[in-house]
């Protein structure tokens, strides 16, 4: 199972807490953990990832163990302690202000 924790706006529209576990078939990577979410909670489709392009949304950023994975491939295999569960993969809402 893969831990996926969310920021606020996603966690009030998919009306969760903030961490949530997932079954991932085959490898993980950011694509098959977001892929798997969108599943689970369908309500959240096109609000991480753009509905044509599968981009992720200029002001969401992931991480997992400490790094920014967010301009990795989105097929790039995950860190092992991700995709075992013993670390959970992030969603962050980008702040910007000025």
């Amino acid at each position: 199972m893969i831990r996926v924790v969310l920021p606020h706006h996603l966690r009030t529209l998919a009306r969760t807490g903030g961490e949530v576990t997932l079954a991932v078939a085959g490898q993980a990577t950011q694509c098959s953990v977001l892929d798997a979410l969108e599943d689970r909670y369908p309500v959240l489709r096109g609000t991480i990832r753009d509905h044509v392009t599968g981009q992720r949304r200029p002001m969401l950023r992931f991480f997992a163990c400490e790094e920014d994975l967010s301009h990795e491939p989105p097929d790039a295999p995950l860190p092992g302690v991700v995709a075992s569960g013993a670390e959970p993969f992030f969603i962050v809402g980008a702040i910007a202000g000025g």
